[in-house]
């Protein structure tokens, strides 16, 4: 089984994955395939580069590069949760690899996750709410340089193509508790 977990900036899809390892799932990021490709290079990791990075990755090696290497290694049968899914190619590549695949969209409204962006305070978060506003266009697709460019994120197209939709406006428990009964309701 691999879930899949997408979402918006600060949506809670790293505590989706925490409480899917406890349920005994591997985890894996396609950001991980992007870091590796840094690190290659000799460059430092910042959101700009790992943005550039991965349309690059994209356009030389296909839209589904990243979740192609990731998944490579998955044994069948095997239960992964992999997450920073940005593309509808990679949806469809890890959909293709697994005996039964889920797409989990994780989802908060704006002006909570702005406030859990200034509460961790990593380096390269939005600012301010329109600063998010304008980041989260640019995922979506909708204000890409280059908008038609397939190999720019798609996270629109991906919200498409979640199997099931998971609310994170209320506190952890909330949200492990959401999960737990979307896995239960799966059999998995």
């Amino acid at each position: 089984m691999i879930v899949g977990v997408a979402g918006p900036y600060a949506a809670g899809k790293g505590e989706v994955v925490r409480h899917l390892e406890t349920r005994g799932y591997e985890a894996h990021s396609l950001s991980d395939v992007i870091r590796r490709a840094l690190e290659a290079r000799g460059l430092g990791e910042t959101r700009e580069r790992m943005l550039q990075t991965g349309r690059a990755l994209r356009r030389e090696h296909g839209p589904a590069v990243l979740a192609e290497r990731l998944s490579a290694s998955f044994e069948p049968g095997g239960r992964y949760v992999v997450d920073s899914i940005r593309h509808p190619a990679e949806v469809e590549t890890l959909r293709a690899r697994a005996q039964r695949f889920a797409l989990l969209w994780v989802d908060a409204p704006i002006a909570l996750r702005f406030e859990r962006l200034r509460a961790r305070g990593r380096p390269g978060d939005p600012r301010d709410p329109d600063e998010l506003a304008a980041f989260e266009a640019r995922e979506r697709g909708t204000t890409e340089p280059g908008a038609d460019d397939s190999a720019g994120q798609q996270l629109a197209a991906v919200a498409a193509l979640a199997d099931h939709r998971v609310d994170n406006e209320g506190d952890l428990s909330v949200l492990r508790q959401r999960v737990d009964a979307l896995l239960d309701a799966l059999d998995v």
